[in-house]
């Protein structure tokens, strides 16, 4: 999740993500239209009398509202750092923490899959909050009524805080309650297999959650109930592929160099585009004297009008800045490769720079479903050695 970098705190990136300051101000007029009634949850809840009148006069409650609103994304920051040190002490590297629209996000370079890491790491976050609550209240029982801007935004961040904890308890993968069912169910199970368990149950939470957010016109309901939706599905998607690709390598489903399609720097894009009809590929090496010099795409030739296109050459248009993979790489690094570069297919080259093969995202599909249906690549056995056979 990007966002405006804002610092740095224990070598961890903090970013506020777009959507949040539209949110702030939205929180903070909430909470100040509302200071009337919170004071009576406060002064039942804790029988301290506050008195509302001075709190809502003139702007003292928009202040209020203002202050309430700050100090909560604070606590939700601390709620991720619950999460991030405790991580950090067991090796995970963290690229970020993001407050945005729902919260806070804590982004992991590498998840955790033992089950007892993860349990820890999870329960810290509403650990801290549970914890930062507890102080709030504390510092909201000892101040004198006549502190009463002070009371009430200590009491506001000690209700919230538990709160806060409690929800994100709820088995809503990927959320808090939903890594330690997922923990939980790891200790008898494959990550995998856990992982899937986990995501259902929190596919079904997130429609529930829906579902009463429609009924009872919360918008940011049904807002996290899509969030909590699609998380459980990339998470799952994500874990299944990396289990199912756990031993294999880039060399063993790409396209290898004596079977690929290339095209030479001085083709015309004319007869690229013909080639493409013909062969039905979008995408191809570019190739000079032998040595791959870039990648040329449908998108890179249709850049060309159509009257220009047998003067243009494929050296003009192609991408000659390439992301490439190695072939003994796995094959879940060059599905990260292609996320995080937006690109469909990826030369493969050796240690030297040559050009060895490509390897596309359906390759990828197609050996994943090979994988599923067989629970393996098929293989076939050469002399003394066992070689796995290219899944197209």
């Amino acid at each position: 999740m990007r966002g405006i970098r804002i610092g740095r705190v224990f070598g961890i990136p903090i970013q506020l993500n777009l959507t949040f300051l539209l949110v702030l101000p939205l929180f903070a007029w909430l909470i100040g239209s509302d200071v009337g009634q919170l004071v009576e949850v406060l002064n039942q809840f804790a029988r301290t009398p506050i008195d509302a009148a001075p709190l809502t006069e003139g702007s003292m409650q928009w202040i209020l509202g203002t202050a309430a609103a700050l100090g909560l994304f604070v606590c939700v920051l601390l709620h991720e750092f619950g999460h991030s040190l405790v991580a950090m002490r067991f090796g995970y590297e963290i690229e970020s923490i993001t407050l945005w629209l729902l919260g806070g996000v804590a982004s992991f370079a590498e998840m955790p899959e033992d089950w007892k890491q993860e349990f820890v790491i999870a329960i810290a976050g509403p650990l801290v909050s549970v914890a930062v609550g507890a102080l709030s209240l504390l510092g909201f029982l000892a101040l004198p009524v006549s502190q009463g801007p002070v009371k009430f935004v200590l009491g506001y961040l000690a209700l919230t805080n538990v709160m806060l904890a409690a929800f994100n308890m709820l088995p809503g993968f990927p959320m808090d309650g939903g890594r330690v069912l997922r923990a939980l169910l790891a200790r008898t199970r494959p990550h995998a297999r856990a992982t899937q368990l986990a995501a259902e149950v929190g596919k079904a939470f997130a429609f529930l959650l829906g579902i009463v957010g429609l009924f009872t016109f919360q918008l940011l309901l049904v807002a996290l109930a899509f969030f909590i939706y699609m998380g459980a599905s990339s998470e799952a998607q994500q874990t299944v592929m990396k289990a199912a690709f756990e031993d294999v390598t880039v060399r063993d489903i790409m396209t290898e160099r004596n079977r690929l399609d290339v095209v030479d720097v001085r083709t015309s894009v004319a007869e690229l585009l013909d080639r493409m009809f013909r062969e039905r590929h979008t995408g191809y090496p570019v190739m000079k004297n032998g040595h791959l010099v870039g990648m040329v795409t449908l998108n890179d030739a249709r850049s060309v009008n159509e009257v220009e296109r047998d003067a243009y050459l494929v050296g003009d248009v192609m991408s000659g800045e390439l992301t490439t993979v190695l072939p003994d790489a796995n094959a879940m690094d060059a599905i990260t490769v292609m996320q995080e570069n937006g690109v469909g297919r990826l030369p493969v080259v050796d240690e030297s720079g040559e050009l060895v093969g490509l390897i596309s995202r359906s390759d990828l599909v197609t050996a994943l479903n090979i994988i599923q249906s067989r629970g393996s690549l098929p293989t076939v056995r050469r002399g003394d050695q066992t070689e796995i056979v290219d899944p197209r």
